[in-house]
């Protein structure tokens, strides 16, 4: 049986399909899937990416919107240079620092919010998991404060960080709360995803 290792470094079908469609990551067919089952984005909408580097996600969504609409895009790390678009603003920088929560307002409110950041890991579970959660409960804040109303919102978890108390709190904030695991998810894999919809 393969170690964990060797099949992360082995391109799988997702990583071979989105080098062929002319995406950064297979991440892409996660946001695919979750857009098919819960249709998240709606005709010409605004949409915020948080963690969005390489690009993947956004890559996507500017495909769909196809020059409609306008997504704003956020990360630490500069996107992939083939990432562009004229409805795409990007910024980099650190989505805990008021100059881009500003920035970000500005351009708001939003139709959908995304977020498939995960923290650096470490190979400690029980860490990488504590990290994760902190992301998931900026990203819930982010679409709590930055969302219209009707808007819906997705967030990669780490299984095991806490999910029904993230999905609790989004019960609140949301019409619909709940968790979903796509098939381009690796099977080794320990991430899934927070899904709210339609935003009280």
């Amino acid at each position: 049986m393969p170690s964990k290792t060797s099949s992360y470094n082995k391109p799988d079908y997702w990583s071979q399909k989105a080098f062929k469609e002319g995406y950064p990551a297979r991440s892409v067919y996660k946001l695919q899937e979750i857009d098919e089952k819960f249709g998240m984005l709606k005709g010409s909408c605004t949409v915020l990416d948080l963690g969005a580097a390489p690009g993947s996600w956004t890559t996507w969504l500017l495909r769909k919107l196809n020059g409609k609409g306008k997504v704003v895009s956020v990360d630490l790390n500069p996107l992939d240079k083939n990432v562009k678009g004229e409805n795409l603003t990007f910024f980099q920088g650190d989505l805990l620092s008021q100059e881009i929560f500003k920035h970000i307002q500005d351009l708001g409110p939003y139709d959908l919010v995304v977020c498939d950041a995960a923290p650096l890991t470490t190979g400690n579970r029980t860490v990488d998991t504590a990290r994760s959660k902190a992301l998931v409960e900026m990203a819930i804040w982010y679409a709590n404060s930055m969302l219209k109303q009707g808007g819906n919102f997705c967030v990669k978890i780490f299984q095991g960080g806490d999910q029904q108390k993230e999905l609790q709190k989004m019960r609140e904030i949301f019409t619909s709360a709940r968790g979903f695991k796509p098939e381009a998810c690796r099977t080794v894999s320990f991430e899934t995803y927070l899904i709210g919809l339609k935003k009280k």
